[in-house]
């Protein structure tokens, strides 16, 4: 088992990882568009996660100037609304903001409590701060501080987005811990020179065999089991 005696901070990655973002984006697809089957709402749920990935990538490449969150999910909003047939304004600007009313993992609520009565926790998300606010308040994740990727006008991967929670834990990288449910996230905290922890979650991107993670674990209790024992 790895040796948590010299970790100082923790770091949580939070969408996927703390609350569940595909089902939360699925529920409010349904319900913008309540006569659609469950094929449509995940073809629907496809376009929307598309549009994201792509967006983002554009960013990365710098083909695109930064936006952050909000701005993208609106984006992603009317399209699965152009796709749908839907023109209602409100429900658009509804499913345009679901990203703030997203439920935690059943283990996500006692596995942060139990791991901030051992150590400081930051909350480090893509999610924009004003989405990340009200995200935090519905899903009732209570943090020490909550980082958004828009104080650094950058995305995960980015580095500057891991430097973020570098400086405020306001030790040595090697010191802080990052948990996430997706092994790219975990690259990027990695080459930052952070230790690292997998958690799996139905959803996510789980490590490749070549991937050399500190912790790998089958739940957040698990590996609050494991972290607080040393």
């Amino acid at each position: 088992m790895p040796d948590a005696s010299d970790i100082e901070v923790v770091v949580f990655d939070i969408l996927g990882t703390m609350v569940d973002e595909p089902g939360g984006l699925r529920a409010a697809i349904r319900d913008a568009v309540p006569a659609t089957d469950d094929a449509s709402v995940d073809q629907l749920l496809t376009v929307w996660q598309e549009h994201v990935e792509h967006e983002q990538r554009r960013m990365e490449e710098q083909s695109r100037a930064y936006a952050n969150t909000e701005t993208i999910d609106r984006e992603a909003a009317q399209r699965v609304a152009d796709r749908a047939g839907l023109t209602d304004p409100a429900v658009i600007d509804r499913l345009a903001t679901a990203s703030r009313r997203l439920k935690p993992w059943d283990d996500s609520l006692t596995g942060l409590t139990r791991l901030a009565q051992r150590f400081p926790v930051l909350g480090l998300s893509n999610a924009s701060r004003t989405t990340l606010l009200h995200l935090n308040a519905h899903a009732g994740l209570r943090w020490h501080q909550a980082l958004s990727a828009e104080e650094a006008r950058a995305h995960k991967p980015a580095p500057e987005v891991y430097r973020l929670a570098i400086d405020a834990a306001g030790c040595p990288p090697e010191r802080v811990l990052k948990i996430a449910a997706h092994a790219w996230d975990l690259r990027g905290a990695q080459a930052a020179g952070m230790r690292t922890a997998y958690v799996q979650r139905p959803v996510g991107d789980p490590p490749k065999r070549t991937d050399t993670f500190d912790w790998r674990s089958n739940s957040l209790d698990e590996l609050v089991t494991e972290l607080t024992a040393a």
